[in-house]
């Protein structure tokens, strides 16, 4: 205050400078972004409040909506300083990695982003522990403290992945004044500190989004006004698609829809492709009480599915068949499924099952929600299964929030289910799928595969831990807690007035709504 009544007539003189520049600034991205840019998808939000959900229609979200103390800049394998200045591991042992704030960060509202705010939202959601949560990411974290501008973690183990999972949705900062500590928040408001702050929110349908004017962090320039679009079918999107009342579609058209496209690249439409870490998989129940505990049933059902006939005629070869936990191109990929069953076999399946004993033909149900063509996959997998004469299978389909909690429950005999990447490392497409602490939630537990997933995360150099990666797949191809099924890449569309469509997103679950720009 006393500098201000010094230098009063130099603080007059800037305010009117700056405040012209911002005003300038303002007309200018109201200008040029007055019409908001609409994104269609059929990703489903679970909740606005990030210690409730780990899926990516949520985190496509957040990732605009709240920053982290690190994020993904574009093109970038390693994470680089968000609401942090900088971050590092403080020990040789991997056990203690530490954040240093920027200064002067303020939530949507005006409200001071401390240190203090930043151990909250990292208790909180370890405290809640919701079963739909980011919980599985955080099993390493022992306890966060806050020491002034700065935020130490001690982690129960090395883990040298633990950069990458604190720049992902798991990080996301909340306000304390507006979070309860224990319980989610289910006003559908948000106060988060990120490039966006919520215009308007009706659930299920639309998200209007606004730039933050008051965000500090790693992105460098904000864009404009973007209002996302949820569809309840990709047919629906496909729909608004082609009469042009979305401008750009980021998940998921029909796959002849998207083949179409891709193939015909029309003057006014363009098409990016990114290398998207995506798979989908049959994951299968092993409580004692579900038909496919015994391991035999599973190898039975790994032996028969034809993941050609899935990708070829369902989703008109949009997709690749997948034959291991880890897709092709990530360190450590193997094909440990198809060196057990490299085609269907009938045969193999009947003997496995008269070996162990198992009264034929089985029968057990698959869970599906969202995705494209799920309808039709499902009722693939079941032709394919029952033609054998070995299995009877009923398909259901659930919307998204009584899926997640049916399969967290235990609900499910099977269940298919996809999979983005959080972050660029094998170490996503393993401990949180068949680790101790399952987003799954399928009752698998291998201590082999525990104590191989500790080994990768001491190994600060990933590609040393190559061994260890498909040492882990070669066990869950024997144990078969799951049936990968196929992998894909990430296509955006973007109609011709579009600019900045190819860089939403590099497959990692998130968006960058503030690349995109009308031209």
């Amino acid at each position: 205050m006393q500098w201000f009544q010094v230098r009063t007539v130099a603080i007059v003189i800037a305010v009117f400078v700056t405040v012209g520049v911002a005003g300038i600034r303002l007309l200018e991205t109201y200008e040029r972004g007055g019409r908001p840019i609409v994104v269609g998808t059929t990703d489903t939000v679970t909740t606005l409040d990030p210690a409730g959900a780990y899926d990516a229609g949520s985190w496509a979200v957040y990732a605009n909506l709240y920053q982290s103390l690190l994020t993904f800049g574009r093109a970038k394998e390693e994470p680089v300083p968000d609401a942090a200045r900088d971050c590092a591991f403080t020990d040789a042992q991997l056990l203690e990695y530490t954040c240093e704030l920027r200064p002067g960060l303020k939530f949507s509202d005006g409200a001071e982003l401390t240190a203090e705010a930043v151990k909250f939202s990292f208790d909180r959601v370890r405290r809640i522990d919701s079963a739909q949560g980011p919980g599985p990411l955080l099993d390493t974290l022992d306890e966060v403290r806050a020491e002034g501008d700065t935020v130490v973690f001690a982690l129960r183990v090395p883990d040298a992945t633990f950069p990458f999972k604190i720049a992902t949705g798991a990080g996301s900062i909340v306000d304390p004044r507006s979070y309860p500590p224990d319980r989610l928040r289910e006003d559908g408001d948000v106060n988060g500190s990120g490039p966006y702050r919520v215009e308007s929110w009706s659930p299920g349908r639309e998200a209007r989004l606004v730039p933050n004017s008051g965000y500090d962090g790693a992105v460098p320039d904000l864009g404009g006004r973007v209002t996302v679009r949820y569809y309840g079918t990709p047919d629906a999107l496909r729909t608004a698609w082609e009469k042009r009342e979305v401008d750009v579609v980021g998940r998921s058209l029909p796959p002849r829809a998207l083949t179409d496209a891709v193939e015909s690249a029309a003057r006014d439409v363009n098409v990016a492709e990114s290398t998207a870490y995506a798979t989908r998989s049959l994951v299968f129940n092993l409580r004692q009480d579900s038909p496919l505990a015994e391991p035999a049933v599973r190898r039975a059902i790994a032996a028969v599915v034809d993941r050609q006939a899935v990708a070829r005629d369902v989703h008109k070869r949009t997709v690749t068949p997948l034959y291991s936990l880890i897709p092709t191109g990530v360190n450590g990929h193997t094909t440990s499924y198809f060196e057990n069953d490299p085609k269907p076999d009938r045969a193999r399946a009947r003997d496995l099952l008269e070996d162990a004993g198992v009264e034929t033909p089985v029968s057990f149900g698959i869970a599906y929600s969202q995705g494209t063509a799920t309808d039709a996959e499902a009722r693939e997998l079941a032709r394919q299964l029952e033609a054998t004469g070995l299995f009877e299978v009923e398909v259901e389909r659930y919307d998204w929030d009584a899926f997640q909690r049916g399969y967290a429950d235990g609900a499910y005999d099977a269940f298919c289910i996809g999979w983005i990447a959080d972050f660029p490392d094998p170490e996503t497409f393993t401990a949180p799928v068949v680790g101790a602490n399952s987003a799954f939630h399928n009752a698998y537990r291998d201590s082999r595969v525990d104590r191989l997933i500790r080994s990768t995360q001491r190994t600060t150099d990933r590609r040393d831990a190559a061994e260890e990666f498909r040492a882990i797949q070669e066990i869950v191809a024997e144990d078969v807690p799951l049936l990968p099924l196929w992998e894909r890449k990430d296509h955006v569309l973007s109609t011709d007035g579009i600019a900045g469509a190819q860089y939403l997103t590099d497959g990692r679950g998130t968006w960058r709504l503030w690349e995109l720009s009308r031209i």
